[in-house]
């Protein structure tokens, strides 16, 4: 059995990933500080689950396990413009305490008494933190520029995380993905802000012109694509995980409105752009493929299934 740490294991991507690892029947410990984000599941009360509620940038030591998956951060990139110091301490504190925790634990030799090797440290991360790019697709070790303090701190966190292997040989894997949807997403991102809006009758807001463009993947794809990343990924790499599916956010709007039997026009608002706004992202994933992964689900069939699942949790906070 695999024994493995979830850090924000209540959130939207992570709470996925943990149905897929106990269906699996590994043991998680899940870290999780139960922010506004995070979700109220309980996983079936599970006997491999175990739920520590603790801030990352706070503990003091972490349970034996054989891998730590970060995916504990803040995310919306709108509050990170208005206020950044959460996406610093969670984004960048957090993953350095992660990292020292474990460099204290192997210094002390505690590693051997938890009758592991080191545990391999697998970061999730972000396609945002290239910048945007108008034609073709960034590769794996094309430099990082990001764009907004959410994204800067994203690609802070990866810098720690790759000194840290190269200093002191803590394996690492790290992946960036594109944009997820799918269930128990936060109403503060476009797609189920958009579907929420509509079967509350309320205008959906569009940033500036709605041109911007985004790779778009199931979250169910993207936890594939993670675990393949565990069972076949080389440590010390990085790994691109995205779709074939490009939508800016006009066509995204347009999509479900069609599929809830509305018109864009009479649902969309125009709101003013946000601050530095990427143009367009979009990952290069040969390398991933070359691990046998490739995308599953298609998004206008997924949108359908997404639909159904808000008239059922619509008055849920996510």
């Amino acid at each position: 059995m695999k024994e493995i740490v979830v850090t924000g294991g209540l959130g939207f991507i992570g709470s996925n990933f943990i149905e897929a690892a106990l269906e699996k029947g590994w043991r998680v410990i899940n870290i999780d500080k139960k922010t506004y984000a995070s979700n109220n599941i309980d996983f079936g009360k599970d006997p491999n689950y175990t739920l520590i509620v603790e801030d990352i940038a706070k503990i003091k030591t972490l349970p034996p396990c054989d891998l730590i998956i970060n995916f504990a951060a803040e995310t919306h990139v709108d509050n990170s413009i208005t206020e950044s110091i959460s996406f610093v301490n969670t984004n960048i504190f957090g993953v350095h305490n992660l990292l020292n925790i474990i460099l204290r634990q192997i210094q002390e030799n505690l590693i051997h008494s938890w009758r592991y090797k080191v545990p391999v440290f697998l970061q999730i991360s972000t396609d945002e933190v290239f910048g945007d790019i108008e034609e073709g697709f960034f590769n794996v070790n094309d430099p990082l520029k990001p764009s907004n303090p959410y994204s800067a701190t994203k690609a802070a966190a990866e810098m720690l995380v790759m000194a840290w292997g190269r200093t002191y040989n803590i394996p690492y894997l790290i992946t960036r993905t594109t944009n997820n949807y799918g269930p128990r997403q936060h109403t503060e991102k476009l797609i189920p802000r958009t579907i929420s809006s509509i079967l509350k009758g309320e205008s959906v807001p569009v940033h500036g012109s709605g041109t911007h463009i985004r790779n778009w993947i199931h979250v169910k794809d993207n936890v594939d694509a993670i675990m393949t990343v565990i069972e076949k990924g080389e440590h010390g790499n990085i790994y691109h995980i995205a779709s074939e599916e490009e939508y800016c956010v006009v066509e995204i709007v347009r999509k479900i409105a069609h599929a809830m039997g509305k018109e864009f026009d009479d649902i969309a608002e125009y709101t003013a752009d946000r601050s530095g706004a990427d143009v367009r992202y979009a990952l290069n994933t040969d390398k991933i493929k070359e691990l046998g992964w490739i995308p599953k689900r298609k998004f206008e069939e997924g949108i359908i299934d997404l639909i159904e699942y808000w008239k059922t949790n619509i008055n849920s906070k996510h």
